[in-house]
């Protein structure tokens, strides 16, 4: 059976030498690749990714979900759309916003308890704020 643990760019190069004509890489310019030069399966990239995740001793996740958790983390610490966007490399900054980031639950119970605040007075920058409900049946 054929190693297929992924490998960084710079360890492809002596994989390529030693696979001589076995060697399958192409000019795609990936950074992880088998030791014959093709793209990772996904499924091989996840199993792989677990041995570290154990002895890290975090909870097991797909690689993939790297890409979610670090826009979602830069989102939630204030970072630029842009430059979130740069990280994972995404053309716009819809894809990022839209996909990659989510508010947490914790962030929207802060969100509401700055409404329920506003709405009892407690807040001194919104007092007097006449506060309206549309199309309310009581």
């Amino acid at each position: 059976m054929r190693d297929r643990t992924p490998r960084p760019a710079c360890a492809a190069i002596a994989d390529r030498k030693a696979a001589g004509t076995n060697w399958k890489g192409t000019t795609q310019g990936l950074v992880f690749t088998t030791t014959n030069g093709t793209p990772i399966e996904p499924s091989n990239l996840n199993r792989s990714f677990e041995a570290p995740c154990a002895r890290a001793e975090v909870r097991k996740v797909r690689f993939h979900d790297l890409r979610h958790t670090c826009a979602s983390l830069l989102h939630e610490q204030g970072a630029d759309a842009r430059m979130i966007m740069e990280v994972p490399g995404h053309s716009s900054i819809r894809v990022t916003m839209d996909l990659y980031t989510f508010v947490r639950l914790d962030s929207q119970r802060s969100a509401f308890d700055r409404v329920g605040d506003a709405l009892r007075g407690d807040d001194q920058g919104l007092s007097g704020v006449v506060i309206s409900v549309v199309g309310s049946r009581c």
